[in-house]
């Protein structure tokens, strides 16, 4: 683990925004106009989706990947200018904000300024034409890491946008060298001290499928050596699994728990039931009550809580990386004030170190306890709207449900479940 890594960051909530999507301007002035819901809804970082122009050649859709870019040195003309961009930080900075942006550093465009003026840099096939390693990417070509003086190029990118962002979530991090990121990690402290590094890990079946091929693909473990939050794509299978019936919760809860043992005691996982590369909660989790339990269960977790612009408005549909796909912003229900409730209790002292324990019950109700100092914070989830007692391991008493509102009575060592997610605090017993 990132030694320097504070458990404090499990305190935070992460925004996501896609700028060509998140409005219909899709520009960073339109986006800086909107700053200050997202400061509502409890956002403490924001991250945008690549910033830079995208590549021309191979374009999937009709403007491209974000993915796929052409210019790691230079922001997308279709969101403004540099100064435009500037401004948005300004603003994101004076509201208390901090910013992070997207780093692609597995591959450009084929049409990419560095494959013009560096085209040694670039994975070959056994032909000798440019290409890239994993089939599904068309429109991308491969960069080679064994050449010094592209780790040389890429540090130097890394540290021009640090003297202007607060961190970077770095792209498919686990298929570049564990090396290069622990020396960009170093060099780039001295420009941005306190530099926040989010990698996108990947599932382990990508992991094992890449390592078969003999291609480097780092673990978990690996990348949270310089990393200080990763996706929690090593649980979110079985997540994605339970809510198709083809595993009981229980496999998830102990996928949950084995976190807790097999990861650094200041591991950050970056928790979230949605991300631009997945479907919509709303739309895998249609029952209003069950997602109201999900999402309160999210905010609970031991780590790092990820909103993807339009979850705050139940949107279903997941937008086009590759065309113009506005969010919905008339999507309802509205579950702002959900989120704000929510974002108190992100700050709670309890969710930043604990140890943390969660249960399968049956009825589909998850049961998680963070507990520390002689204080434990307890969430009862019920997943499909069973109701009736719950045994819970707190005094007898009235507490103050941090969920959603009002009190909540454990009498006889039983609480009364009545559908809707319950929070917590208590002494333990």
């Amino acid at each position: 683990m990132a030694t320097a890594t504070p458990k404090q960051y499990r305190n935070q909530i992460l925004y996501s925004v896609y700028v060509r999507n998140h409005t219909s301007e899709g520009t960073f002035e339109a986006l800086r106009r909107d700053l200050e819901r997202i400061r509502s809804l409890g956002a403490s970082i924001i991250w945008l989706l690549p910033i830079h122009p995208t590549g021309v050649m191979a374009r999937k859709g009709t403007l491209g990947s974000p993915y796929a870019i052409a210019d790691y040195r230079a922001v997308n003309p279709e969101f403004g200018t540099l100064e435009d961009f500037q401004r948005l930080l300004d603003d994101i900075h004076r509201l208390g904000m901090k910013c992070i942006i997207d780093v692609v550093y597995n591959h450009t465009s084929p049409d990419s300024w560095l494959v013009q003026n560096h085209p040694e840099w670039f994975h070959r096939r056994p032909d000798g034409s440019l290409g890239n390693r994993f089939g599904d990417w068309s429109d991308v070509v491969d960069l080679d890491y064994s050449h010094p003086e592209l780790w040389d190029y890429q540090i130097d990118t890394l540290k021009y946008w640090a003297s202007m962002v607060d961190g970077f979530r770095c792209d498919v991090a686990p298929l570049i060298p564990l090396a290069f990121w622990q020396r960009a990690r170093a060099e780039v402290e001295a420009v941005r001290p306190g530099c926040f590094w989010l990698s996108e890990s990947v599932e382990p079946p990508f992991i094992a499928a890449a390592r078969a091929q003999g291609l480097p693909a780092l673990s978990d473990s690996e990348i949270f050596q310089a990393f200080d939050a990763s996706y929690e794509y090593d649980v979110f299978p079985c997540f994605q699994r339970y809510l198709e019936g083809k595993l009981p919760l229980s496999a998830y809860a102990e996928a949950l728990n084995r976190q807790e043992v097999i990861y650094p005691d200041n591991y950050v996982k970056l928790r979230y039931l949605e991300n631009h590369d997945q479907l919509r909660a709303a739309f895998v989790i249609p029952d209003e009550a069950a997602l109201e339990n999900w999402t309160a269960f999210l905010y609970f977790q031991k780590g790092m809580t990820l909103l993807y612009g339009g979850q705050e408005k139940s949107c279903s549909h997941l937008p086009s990386l590759f065309d113009k796909d506005s969010v919905d912003w008339s999507s309802r229900p509205d579950r702002s004030e959900q989120l704000q409730r929510l974002s108190s209790l992100k700050r709670h002292p309890l969710l930043t170190d604990s140890a943390y324990r969660v249960q399968a019950l049956p009825g589909d109700i998850l049961y998680a306890v963070h507990a520390a100092k002689g204080r434990q914070l307890i969430g009862v989830f019920t997943l499909k709207g069973i109701r009736g007692p719950v045994a819970v391991s707190a005094p007898d008493g009235q507490y103050e449900n941090l969920a959603c509102g009002g009190s909540v009575e454990v009498k006889f060592g039983k609480l009364s479940c009545q559908g809707r997610p319950i929070i917590f605090e208590a002494p333990l017993s």
